[in-house]
């Protein structure tokens, strides 16, 4: 199935990668190409993430996520397709940047 990055989070990931860059370029490519070879997996495992539980209390069911310590990876599926629709720092309030992202 394709794999399609949303614009969200692609600059999701660019905003990790940028701000581990500050500290080490090399680290930050390692974790680049670490969180984009993730999600290849989704062929072999759709459903391997787990549905995202700060949306589970919402009732929204369709979302899940894949853990790359300590970012969360969450994604859709949809038509056949994998949809990366955030990549968020899990030290953050996850519940209150997807409320903020959702009202936007």
């Amino acid at each position: 199935m394709e794999i399609i990055w949303t614009k969200t989070a692609r600059n999701d990931l660019n905003e990790i990668v940028e701000y581990i860059a500050n500290d080490s370029v090399e680290i930050a490519l390692k974790k680049y190409f670490e969180i984009r070879e993730s999600t290849k997996q989704l062929n072999k495992f759709p459903e391997q993430g787990r549905i995202i539980p700060e949306l589970k209390n919402e009732n929204l069911i369709r979302f899940r996520e894949i853990i790359i310590s300590p970012w969360h990876l969450m994604y859709k599926i949809e038509n056949k397709k994998f949809y990366i629709m955030a990549v968020i720092d899990g030290r953050r309030n996850i519940e209150g940047i997807l409320m903020k992202r959702m009202l936007r």
